[in-house]
């Protein structure tokens, strides 16, 4: 290889990198808080996982994820959530299970979520 195509092959290799780098750096995050609230009284719910999962173009469900956890106020946050649908689970002991896709598209989102709680059905049986 001559000095000249030497030269050439490193500055274009050099740009391919900054180019990848600089497509890199325009991908926007942005700053996700979770508000947990009973549905019937509108008290926080403390301890219950809220799970977020990136969702593909094509609406599909990415293996990666990331669990949270609300604190007595019912509150947890994340900052670092690229811009995109954004699928979110939240699981608390003595709910119903809560899913539904966001779409993150500004730099600061809340999100209030209301739990319902489980329907109980207890069977009573008289013994003789």
């Amino acid at each position: 290889m001559n000095r000249k195509a030497l030269v050439t092959f490193v500055v274009m290799f050099g740009l391919a990198v900054a180019g990848r780098a600089s497509a890199q750096d325009d991908e926007q995050y942005a700053a996700v808080a979770f508000l947990v609230l009973r549905d019937y009284n509108g008290k926080p719910v403390k301890n219950a996982s809220v799970i977020m999962h990136p969702v593909s173009k094509k609406g599909k469900q990415k293996n990666s994820g990331l669990q949270l956890k609300t604190n007595t106020d019912g509150k947890t946050s994340f900052d670092g959530i690229p811009y995109g649908p954004l699928r979110v689970q939240v699981l608390a002991q003595g709910f119903q299970t809560f899913g539904e896709d966001y779409d993150v598209n500004k730099p600061d989102i809340e999100i209030t979520i209301k739990l319902g709680g489980k329907t109980l059905v207890l069977c009573r049986r008289d013994i003789t």
